[in-house]
């Protein structure tokens, strides 16, 4: 845990968007809560979401989890025990089935899906779909490995649901990994993509790193694959055959957030690492990194996206 929290510094929060609060100070027992939520974000992930439900597989040693809306844990085991637990709860009636359009979203490097709380709410109050956080231990498995927990989580889900994905930064690249790994009924429910802040084409910050000797012997799970293997990993990530769009942060003055990176960046991605041939809609807005999950123009654009196909509609245009 020490080697995985290292990195995660060190790589200055690498393609990872950080959850921004309000402006009251924290209490204790609230930032203790965070603290162990974003210690098991890097330990857990998800492979059955139902709403705010949630079975968890924790990759070093397989043990199993059920997770209640409250992140209470409801039942701890083995997979097969924990499966036949959550089956029940969904019999029974206290997990609710997950019915009609369906959008999921996934954090970055080093987070977890509290991240995308604020986004997810604004997606709920906006659209007429269920909206679920999917969580990932980025630091713990390679992007092969989570794609196929994506997979995972979406074979549980009923076959008429379709589904549109929104990813911020590394989770981009999960949903990615997962549609070059799928099937053409797989990939056939898909509708649309959002991505937010992607490394679409590898990452100058992580190449830095990888150049820096004894830090690129640190970095474990995807953050490898982006600082020593990107030339190897980037042919297995497939253009998403849906309609998606991309939202890239920076200035728009060509020199950005980071002195650190040549042209416009939003301190993390640079822009021209965002894009991607086969875009439905690109947009720029003047947000870095971490302040995109939480920015109005990126919740409002996100929601157009997931409506219309564009971020925003031509005038008379109705939602599609």
């Amino acid at each position: 845990m020490a080697r995985v929290s290292l990195i995660a510094t060190l790589l200055g929060g690498l393609l990872a968007g950080a959850a921004i609060g309000g402006d009251a100070p924290p209490r204790e027992s609230d930032w203790l809560v965070e603290l162990r939520r974003s210690r098991e974000a890097l330990e857990w992930s998800d492979g059955i979401v139902r709403h705010d439900w949630r079975l968890q597989e924790r990759l070093r040693d397989g043990r199993c989890r059920i997770l209640d809306p409250q992140d209470a844990v409801v039942r701890e085991g083995t997979g097969d025990d924990c499966r036949a637990a959550f089956a029940a709860l969904e019999a029974d009636g206290t997990i609710p089935a997950v019915r009609g359009p369906t959008v999921m979203l996934l954090h970055g490097l080093g987070e977890g899906r509290a991240s995308m709380r604020p986004l997810a709410n604004h997606l709920r109050k906006s659209l007429d779909a269920t909206v679920l956080l999917v969580g990932y231990a980025s630091t713990a498995a390679d992007l092969t490995a989570h794609g196929r927990a994506l997979g995972d989580v979406m074979a549980t889900l009923p076959p008429t649901v379709r589904v549109s994905f929104v990813g911020h930064s590394l989770g981009n690249l999960v949903v990615r990994r997962w549609m070059d790994l799928a099937d053409d009924a797989a990939l056939a429910r898909v509708d649309r993509m959002v991505m937010l802040g992607p490394p679409n084409r590898g990452s100058d910050l992580a190449r830095q790193v990888g150049g820096a000797g004894m830090l690129a012997t640190l970095a474990e799970g995807a953050a490898r694959d982006l600082v020593i293997h990107w030339p190897r990993v980037e042919p297995t990530l497939a253009v998403p055959a849906c309609e998606f769009g991309i939202v890239a942060g920076g200035r728009g003055d060509g020199v950005g957030f980071s002195h650190f990176l040549d042209g416009d960046d939003d301190a993390i991605v640079r822009v021209d690492e965002t894009r991607l041939d086969g875009a439905d809609d690109f947009l720029l807005v003047p947000v870095n990194h971490a302040a995109m999950l939480v920015d109005r123009r990126v919740k409002e654009a996100t929601a157009a996206f997931l409506q219309s196909g564009r971020f925003a509609p031509r005038e008379g245009e109705a939602p599609r």
